[in-house]
């Protein structure tokens, strides 16, 4: 049986992340986002405070 036998193991390893790292990571890396994320100053809520006409 192929799988038990560990030899080629270390080599699919190395060629898969190779492949990941050469090709596809830089193609997910290039899209660009539809929507940047823009500086927004934080804001305040002012709330105004309930009336309690019972108590």
């Amino acid at each position: 049986m192929p799988q038990l036998n560990p030899n080629p193991w270390f080599f699919i390893m190395i060629i898969s992340w190779l492949t990941y790292s050469m090709i596809i990571q830089p193609k997910i890396l290039s899209f660009t986002s539809t929507n940047p994320p823009a500086r927004k100053e934080p804001t305040t809520n002012t709330t105004t405070p309930w009336n309690w006409p019972w108590t």
